[in-house]
């Protein structure tokens, strides 16, 4: 089944989340669409969106995927299949949840192609799915069989997975093993040429610094939710080539 465009939901606390608005539009250099319930889309200049926010009524928030096709109910009844479960279900799209809990949507596709620039030397390309060690194989296997069509393969350490799509489409999956059993979760990754010039520019907008690891900065933006700068190419999303 042909994914034929991705979406970053950015999930925030209900009574939080202008500040994400405020937040994100300048990270992305993008305007609000008009609002759709909870929904908002973050609607770039010149381009197709791929990033969009909802507010949350229970939680802490996180992140999301939405993946648009043509074919949702055949979408849908290949990731039950393969081991999703049904969340909710709507006019013309549903919510799933992956064999970990981690929800997920198919929505129909409205004809996005053009994929947004690159902003300030950064790029919000990433969904990074944090999984408990007792569940992270069986994610792997499922969004490998989901998304046949993506490349499948290791990260550059052992707890990651890279699910990197075909050309074209604006959002990346990154599975992530973590060191403690927990509830599946998701956040955000931005692609930085300069992490340490990305993260100032952050900080100015009103984001703070939460940790520093191997190849990223673990930021919380002004509504409370973390995400990831990591050092990747923000035009390919892959690792700079090691000279």
């Amino acid at each position: 089944m042909s994914i034929r465009w991705t979406y970053a939901f950015i999930d925030r606390p209900a009574e939080l989340v202008a500040r994400a608005h405020e937040f994100w539009t300048a990270v992305t250099d993008t305007r609000l669409s008009p609002f759709r319930g909870e929904f908002v889309t973050l609607v770039p200049s010149g381009a197709d969106p791929c990033v969009k926010v909802q507010g949350v009524d229970s939680g802490a928030g996180g992140a999301h995927l939405d993946f648009c096709v043509d074919d949702v109910p055949g979408f849908v009844r290949s990731a039950l299949r393969l081991g999703a479960s049904t969340a909710a279900e709507h006019e013309g799209w549903a919510v799933l949840r992956s064999p970990a809990g981690q929800l997920f949507c198919a929505v129909p596709w409205h004809g996005e192609s053009v994929r947004p620039p690159v902003v300030d030397g950064s790029r919000l390309d990433q969904v990074c799915l944090d999984l408990a060690p007792s569940a992270y194989e069986t994610e792997v296997a499922f969004w490998t069989a989901l998304l046949p069509e993506w490349q499948s393969r290791a990260g550059s350490l052992p707890e990651f997975h890279v699910l990197a799509p075909p050309p074209g489409l604006p959002v990346r999956i990154l599975l992530q093993r973590l060191g403690e059993d927990r509830p599946a979760s998701a956040h955000v990754d931005l692609a930085c040429a300069d992490i340490e010039a990305t993260r100032l520019r952050h900080e100015k907008l009103g984001a703070e610094t939460v940790a520093h690891g191997r190849h990223w900065t673990v930021l919380r933006d002004p509504a409370g939710g973390t995400y990831c700068l990591t050092g990747r190419d923000p035009e390919t999303g892959g690792l700079p080539s090691v000279s």
